[in-house]
């Protein structure tokens, strides 16, 4: 299959001379703002906050959640650290959940028997682009009295059931990084239907100012994680191509999917249905002997992928975790048999060619 080309970068260019031509400016200029109001209008929502990264984003709508001090999360294994690392910020608990190997999704009996009187919200991760059951989650969080914070760094532009990744919950979280399909180099934002929520992260990412209502500014402390205006050029420029860039990393998604259908040992992940992956990455099922040192040959080979190249395991088992109760294996199955290709826009037909071709070859000779 042809892939689309790259969408036009000129608007990126023009965006950015504007910003850079305003400044310096104190006031951080209209980018930002523009920004977020074209955010929640693309995404359907009443609120967008911007800040400077997709961790700050966790940060920010965690305290506007009011998780703090003495309080418990749910969050799955099956993600990085830096999902977790506000939760320690702010005082609060990782209580992690495993995963269904077939579905992806949370284990939500395990979920149930890890909720306590000390639990105030669930962080479901949408890794890979690839997102839960929205009904399950909703009706799990409403069951139990659950904020639902979702961190769908990776899932700009995909759906299930019609709703909208990062809009499910009471507030979504992406990030901009580089090499998210939606990127301004360093960035993020957060999108909520709650006044009250999008208010707290706006001052939380400054200062606590400009305040909420009622509140004087600078009368908490909060942090500095506003977003730089030439990064809001950045992005708002890429959101006015934002369907044209999800195509593209669909479409790059199914070319080296379909180049892959006799590879031996490994079977493409489809998507659940009625679920429109944005095809963040390419994922197979790895059914060879050491599926994850598998993975690591490929990285060096140069197929770059989330195990093989960027070592993610589950979060459980990072060093600072690992005084927790049992593991959760279904998380550990998961990343130990799934090969995660990482892609960008540049990737062209030549490149997922080459992957394609290295990886069919070095899947025929893999005996270890």
């Amino acid at each position: 299959m042809t892939l689309p080309p790259i969408p036009d970068t000129q608007l990126l260019a023009e965006q950015l001379a504007v910003v850079l031509g305003q400044m310096p400016d104190p006031s951080g200029g209209p980018a930002t703002g523009q920004l977020e109001r074209d955010l929640a209008e693309a995404f359907g929502v009443p609120h967008a906050v911007a800040v400077a990264s997709g961790t700050a984003a966790l940060h920010a709508a965690l305290s506007a959640c009011g998780i703090g001090p003495g309080d418990e999360v749910l969050v799955p294994a099956l993600t990085v650290v830096m999902t977790v690392a506000p939760l320690d910020a702010l005082g609060a608990t990782p209580v992690f959940v495993d995963s269904v190997p077939a579905t992806l999704d949370l284990d939500y009996d395990d979920a149930a028997r890890k909720v306590t009187s000390r639990t105030r919200a669930i962080i479901p991760v949408h890794l890979w682009g690839r997102m839960g059951d929205p009904a399950t989650l909703a009706a799990f969080a409403s069951e139990h009295g659950l904020a639902i914070i979702e961190d769908a760094a990776q899932a700009a532009g995909t759906t299930r059931d019609g709703q909208r990744a990062g809009t499910v919950g009471t507030v979504g979280c992406f990030s901009m990084k580089d090499g998210k399909i939606l990127w301004s180099g360093e960035g993020g934002f957060l999108l909520t239907a709650r006044r009250d929520v999008a208010e707290h992260a706006t001052a939380f990412r400054s200062h606590w100012q400009p305040a909420p209502p009622g509140e004087a500014p600078l009368s908490r402390l909060a942090t500095n994680s506003r977003l730089a205006p030439p990064l809001a050029a950045i992005a708002l420029a890429n959101l006015r191509r934002l369907a044209s860039l999800v195509e593209l990393r669909r479409t790059q998604t199914r070319h080296l999917l379909h180049a892959l259908e006799q590879a031996p040992g490994l079977i493409a992940l489809a998507p659940a249905t009625r679920e429109k992956w944005n095809g963040f990455a390419p994922l197979l099922h790895i059914d060879l002997p050491n599926p994850r040192a598998f993975a690591e040959h490929l990285a060096q080979q140069g197929v770059p992928n989330s195990t093989g190249s960027f070592q993610l395991v589950p979060c459980d088992t990072r060093p600072m975790f690992t005084d927790r109760d049992q593991p959760c294996r279904g998380a550990a199955q998961i990343l130990d048999h799934t090969l995660a290709i990482s892609l960008t826009e540049r990737d062209t037909e030549t490149t997922l060619d080459r992957y394609a071709a290295t990886i069919a070859k070095e899947a025929a000779a893999w005996t270890t």
